[in-house]
């Protein structure tokens, strides 16, 4: 099926994921987290949309954990509890940042549809990571 909706769970690559942390023991999923994220952080060529889209997943999983986050999706998201992944909320901001970057293929096939509501999901997820200062206005994305 692909991609059916906006949100960081909702493609098939994300599902997967979260899938495979279930599936993981409990002492490797904070590695397994950290390890998607430095993949994207690492890659200085063309990104490739998978990546990029289990990356935002972990994103996601970081910033549910922090104040303001939203719970992981309750049918897509991982169902065995996860380890505190608070601390990798400075790669999870350069992870997202770094998707965000071209080259990168999930950004430019968002570009080629209403990316929009993506985008404002990503700008959500980098607040919550990264809270601007008071009277700050958020970045556009």
């Amino acid at each position: 099926m692909g991609t059916w909706d906006v949100g960081p769970f909702d493609n098939d690559t994300a599902a997967d994921f979260c899938g495979d942390l279930d599936e993981a023991a409990a002492g490797e999923r904070e590695g397994i987290v950290r390890a998607t994220l430095t993949g994207v952080i690492d890659t200085a060529g063309h990104l490739e949309a998978p990546e990029s889209e289990r990356a935002v997943a972990a994103v996601a999983l970081v910033a549910a954990q922090c104040p303001g986050g939203e719970p992981a999706d309750p049918v897509y998201g991982p169902d065995e509890p996860l380890p505190d992944l608070t601390g990798l909320r400075g790669l999870a901001v350069r992870a997202l940042d770094r998707v965000v970057t071209e080259p990168s293929e999930l950004m430019d096939l968002w570009e080629e549809s209403d990316g929009g509501p993506w985008r404002a999901n990503v700008r959500r997820l980098r607040g919550v990571l990264l809270p601007a200062p008071p009277g700050e206005q958020p970045s556009l994305i």
